[in-house]
């Protein structure tokens, strides 16, 4: 696919809201409605064409359309259609159902570019049931304290609330007061949170026996100083190394991600087959051997600036 790159482009694709895949200071965005809105809430960008999944536009020969990736809300693949030619970009993505996104919608194309952020067979998600049983039965051990869960301040945080509404749960949850404007944008686009109280100013009583969510650089900081004896979780599919949870001091791993683990990248590219696969951003060279010994073609991108989901 080309693109006469001395034609000047003040435009941007963006796949959804997160900081290593959206900024501020383009001349204009094509992206999803809620992600321009993230994107306004985040980085205070208010030029953007809404571009609703499924629908395309035309741009220099190129059709260019949005798919639901199931990352976050608002995440999108993005097709490029040229002279016969068909490019999907997924940005991020996963398989597992998620009460606050558009679910994943397979595209086929002759060039899958995906990420590998869990691109090694050791990654391999539980169901999100048992990290929620996992959870409540944490919260009832600690009748007298509270569970504070570290989870990334778009997607994750939202995600662990509606998965823990859909168990049952419908106690108030308290927040960092970081989270507050995040998930009111969320229920503003009909993604039903609950009763959420920020928890700064409560008294400790007041959060004994409760669910704390805050963003995981909070988790060793002061702020923790006024929750009742906090058991500290992590909601991150990095939980699945116990190294790197007794690092980071939690208490209760909880195996939750926003991305395609080792199954869902592997199964992906059975389903789709396509032509070459581009693998970016993670564990490239386990997930490009794999597709060598399922003879497809595949390569590796190097990409600069990735955030990691465990940061808020």
């Amino acid at each position: 696919m080309w693109i006469d790159p001395s034609i000047p482009v003040a435009r941007a694709l963006v796949t959804h809201g997160h900081a290593d895949h959206a900024r501020g200071g383009h001349g204009s965005v094509w992206a999803t409605p809620e992600t321009l809105a993230i994107m306004a809430l985040r980085y205070g960008t208010d030029m953007g064409t809404p571009v609703a999944y499924g629908d395309g536009m035309d741009e220099r020969g190129v059709r260019i359309s949005f798919h639901p990736a199931g990352h976050v809300l608002g995440s999108a693949q993005i097709l490029l259609e040229h002279a016969g030619e068909r490019v999907v970009v997924t940005g991020d993505y996963k398989r597992r159902a998620d009460p606050t996104c558009a679910p994943f919608e397979p595209v086929p194309c002759d060039i899958f570019i995906t990420e590998a952020t869990f691109g090694l067979p050791v990654f391999t998600h539980p169901p999100i049931e048992e990290e929620m049983a996992k959870l409540l039965d944490g919260r009832g051990a600690n009748p007298d304290g509270c569970v504070l869960v570290g989870a990334y301040a778009l997607g994750k945080a939202q995600r662990v609330i509606a998965e823990l509404r859909r168990a049952g749960y419908d106690e108030p949850i308290f927040l960092h007061g970081a989270m507050q404007r995040m998930c009111e944008l969320y229920a503003g686009h009909g993604i039903d949170l609950g009763e959420l109280i920020v928890a700064t100013g409560l008294p400790k009583a007041a959060m004994r026996g409760g669910i704390v969510v805050a963003p995981p650089s909070a988790l060793n900081d002061r702020w923790t100083r006024r929750l009742p004896d906090p058991v500290t979780a992590m909601a991150s599919g990095w939980m699945r190394v116990r190294q790197r949870a007794r690092q980071k001091n939690v208490e209760l791993p909880l195996v939750i991600s926003d991305h395609a683990d080792w199954t869902e990248l592997t199964s992906t590219l059975s389903e789709l087959r396509p032509t070459e696969t581009w693998i970016t951003h993670g564990r490239t060279d386990a997930l490009q051997r794999w597709c060598e010994l399922h003879q497809m073609k595949a390569r590796a991108l190097d990409l600069v600036g990735r955030e990691d989901e465990d940061e808020g």
